[in-house]
C-alpha cells in the first residue's frame, strides 16, 4: 500500500533541464505541476476531514440532548440507538479512514517525492551553469540553496493545499454551526476572526521579512563554514583557526541579527493569540449559558459551543505559526529562486554533436574579455593540424590557459570562432564537444569516490582490465595497488577525500592522466600536467609520453620549458597575442622572448622575475 502511493509520480524523471521561470509563482508551479492531481485529491480530503471533524462536535452536542430528555437509558436506545451507532461509526471509521487516505497521499505521495524532485532537476540544471557561476558564490551557499529552495517550494504548496483548506473548512463550518444554534452564538466567534485576522495582518509580514533575511543569513553562515572546511589544509598553513572563528563569528552574528527580530515578534504574537483566546471561550461559555437559562438554547448545545472553542484556541495556535511558517517557507523558495532560476550564460544552440574525423583545432579572430574587463585574448588566429603536437608559452596572464577554456567553451569568444574540424564549437553541444577533449590541468581535482570511479570517470563503461592498464600507463598503479582508506577499502575501491586530499599532489595528477588516457579522445590538453610530480615519476611518464599522445591532437601548457621543448611546434603569446611561433630550436635561433624566458630558466623553470606563475 505505501510503495503503491509512492510510486505514484516518479521523483527522479529523466527529462532535460530547463531553465525554471523566473517569477514566484510559476516557478513554484514548474516544480509542483506533476503533483497537480496528488495536491488536488489532498485539497479535498482536507476540506472533508475539516467538516467531518466540526460535524462531530455538533453531534455530540446532540447526544447530550437525547440523554437529557429521554426518561431512561433505555427509552434513550429505543429512541436514538440508530442515531448514536451512525455517529459512532462517522467518528470512529469514516473520520480515521479518511484522515489515513489524506495522510497517504501527503506523506508517501507528496512529502518525500516532491522535494526530491525539485533537488534533482534544480541540481541537474545547476551542474549545467557556466563556470564563472560557481566562481562567483560558496559551493556551500549553492548546495543549502538547493535543499532549502526543494522544502520552501513543497512546504508552500502543501500548507497552502492542505492546512489551509482545512482550517478555511473548519472555521467557515463552526461559524455556520454556532448561528445555525443561536445566531448570537456566533458573535464571540465572528469578533474573534476579526481579531486573528487583525492579528496576522501585523505580525505575519513582518515575520516574512525576518524569514527571508534570516534565509540569506543561513546561506551565507553555510557558506562560510564549508569554506573554511574546503580549504582546511590552507587554514592550517597559515595557523589561521583564529581568522577562521572571527569569520564565522561575524556570519552566525549576522544571522543572530536576525533570529532575536524573529524570536520578540513570537513572544508578542503568542501574547497575543492568549488574549484572543481567552476571550472566545469565556464569551462563548457565558452567552451560552445565559441563552440555556433564557431557554434559548439546549444544553447541548451549550456543551457543543463550549467544547468547539476549546478546539479552535488549540488550532489557532497551530494554524498562525503555520501560517508564519508558510511566509517563511515563501521567502526560503523565493531565496532560492534567485539562484535556480538565473539563466545559464553558456548554452546549446542546437542539438548537432561533434564528429572528430581528424582532430584539427583552429582559433579565427578570436577576442575575448573576462566580464567588463580588458580583453585577455585580441585578434587571435592559429590553427593546429591533426595530430599536431603545440605547446603554449608566455607569462602569466599571456591567455594560455583562457584559450584551453574557450576551446572546452567554458566561455564563449566576444568575437570570432573556435572550430574542430570546421565545425563551430558554439554550433554543436557541449557535451559531445567535451566528450571529445580530454584534460589534465595543473589545479587537478578529484571528486570524492573511489580511485576507480575517477579514473573511469571519462568512461564509465571501462572494464577493470582497461582501469589497470591506463593506471600502469600514467605510472600509478605501485600506489594506487599499495592504497587503504579509514574504512578499510583498498586499491581502486578506496577513497580519496574530497578533492582528493587523501593523495598528494603528484598521485593525483598520476591519477588525472591515467583518466585522461583512459577516455581515449581525439584532442588532449595538457595544463601544466606533470608540474606535481618528482623527476623520476615525470621521466617515466615523458618517457611513455609518446604513446599517451599518439594518434592526437596535443595542446600543452607548462612553464618548465623542457617539458614541452620538443612539441612539434610552440607558440609564443604575449597579453593575449601570438608574438612567435615555431620549433625549439627555430625560435632559440630567432632569439626573441622564448629564447629570452629560456636563457632566464633557472633548474627548468622560468625565472620568478618572469611572472610566470601558473595561471
Amino acid at each position: 500500500m505505501f510503495s503503491w502511493f509512492e510510486r505514484l509520480v516518479d521523483p527522479l524523471p529523466n527529462e532535460r533541464p530547463v531553465a525554471p521561470p523566473d517569477r514566484f509563482l510559476p516557478f513554484v508551479w514548474h516544480y509542483v505541476r506533476p503533483f497537480r492531481f496528488l495536491l488536488l485529491i489532498n485539497i479535498l480530503l482536507a476540506a472533508a476531514i475539516g467538516f467531518v471533524e466540526v460535524f462531530a462536535f455538533d453531534l455530540v452536542g446532540r447526544v447530550v440532548d437525547w440523554m437529557g430528555e429521554a426518561e431512561t437509558a433505555a427509552a434513550f436506545w429505543d429512541a436514538h440507538g440508530g442515531h448514536v451507532l451512525g455517529i459512532a461509526l462517522m467518528i470512529g471509521v469514516l473520520w480515521p479512514l479518511l484522515s489515513l487516505l489524506d495522510e497517504l497521499v501527503q506523506l508517501q505521495g507528496i512529502m518525500g517525492n516532491m522535494p526530491m524532485m525539485i533537488r534533482w532537476r534544480g541540481h541537474r540544471y545547476l551542474l549545467r551553469q557556466s563556470t564563472s557561476f560557481f566562481a562567483s558564490d560558496f559551493a556551500g551557499r549553492l548546495a543549502t540553496k538547493l535543499m532549502q529552495t526543494a522544502l520552501g517550494v513543497r512546504d508552500t504548496v502543501v500548507k497552502l493545499s492542505n492546512i489551509m483548506v482545512y482550517m478555511a473548512v473548519y472555521f467557515g463550518s463552526a461559524l455556520v454551526l454556532f448561528a445555525a444554534n443561536d445566531v448570537r452564538l456566533s458573535g464571540p466567534l465572528v469578533v474573534w476572526l476579526i481579531g486573528y485576522v487583525v492579528i496576522m495582518r501585523i505580525f505575519l509580514p513582518r515575520l516574512r521579512a525576518v524569514a527571508e533575511a534570516q534565509s540569506e543569513a543561513r546561506s551565507q553562515l553555510t557558506g562560510r563554514i564549508v569554506d573554511a572546511y574546503t580549504n582546511i589544509a590552507t587554514v592550517k598553513m597559515f595557523s589561521s583557526s583564529e581568522a577562521e572563528d572571527a569569520y564565522a563569528r561575524d556570519g552566525m552574528g549576522a544571522m543572530l541579527r536576525t533570529v532575536y527580530p524573529q524570536m520578540r515578534l513570537a513572544t508578542a504574537l503568542s501574547l497575543s493569540l492568549h488574549v484572543l483566546n481567552g476571550f472566545l471561550i469565556a464569551s462563548t461559555l457565558s452567552l451560552g449559558v445565559w441563552l440555556w437559562g433564557r431557554g434559548d438554547v439546549t444544553l447541548g448545545t451549550v456543551a457543543f459551543a463550549s467544547t468547539l472553542s476549546l478546539r479552535i484556541q488549540g488550532l489557532s495556535h497551530y494554524f498562525l505559526w503555520e501560517v508564519s511558517n508558510l511566509f517563511e517557507n515563501i521567502g526560503m523558495a523565493q531565496n532560492g529562486m534567485e539562484t535556480l532560476a538565473r539563466p545559464l550564460a553558456v548554452t546549446d544552440r542546437t542539438t548537432d554533436a561533434l564528429e572528430v574525423p581528424r582532430g584539427e583545432v583552429a582559433y579565427e579572430g578570436v577576442r575575448f574579455a573576462y566580464g567588463r574587463g580588458p580583453a585577455v585574448i585580441e585578434d587571435l588566429s592559429l590553427t593546429i593540424a591533426p595530430g599536431e603536437k603545440v605547446g603554449l608559452i608566455g607569462r602569466s596572464g599571456a591567455g594560455k590557459s583562457t584559450l584551453v577554456s574557450l576551446l572546452l567553451r567554458l566561455y564563449e569568444p566576444d568575437e570570432g570562432s573556435v572550430r574542430i574540424d570546421g565545425q563551430d564549437v558554439a554550433a554543436v553541444t557541449q557535451d559531445s564537444l567535451r566528450r571529445q577533449i580530454a584534460v589534465v590541468s595543473q589545479d587537478t581535482s578529484l571528486l570524492h569516490r573511489s580511485i576507480r570511479e575517477n579514473i573511469a570517470y571519462g568512461r564509465p563503461d571501462a572494464t577493470e582490465a582497461d582501469i589497470i592498464e591506463a593506471a600502469r600507463k600514467a605510472e600509478a598503479w605501485s600506489f594506487i595497488a599499495a592504497l587503504r582508506d579509514d574504512k578499510g577499502r583498498q586499491g581502486l575501491d578506496a577513497l580519496v577525500g574530497e578533492r582528493g586530499v587523501k593523495l598528494s599532489g603528484g598521485q593525483r595528477q598520476r591519477i588525472a592522466l591515467a583518466r585522461v588516457i583512459l577516455k581515449d579522445a581525439p584532442i588532449l590538453v595538457l595544463d601544466e600536467a606533470t608540474s606535481a610530480l618528482d623527476s623520476e615519476v615525470e621521466a617515466a611518464i615523458q618517457d611513455r609520453m609518446d604513446t599517451i599522445t599518439a594518434g592526437r591532437t596535443v595542446l600543452a601548457i607548462a612553464h618548465r620549458l623542457s617539458t614541452i621543448a620538443a612539441m612539434d611546434r610552440l607558440v609564443v603569446m604575449d597579453a593575449g597575442r601570438i608574438v612567435e611561433m615555431g620549433t625549439h630550436a627555430e625560435l632559440l635561433e630567432r632569439g626573441g622572448l622564448y629564447a629570452s624566458l629560456w636563457a632566464r630558466q633557472s633548474g627548468g623553470f622560468v625565472a620568478a622575475n618572469e611572472d610566470v606563475a601558473a595561471e
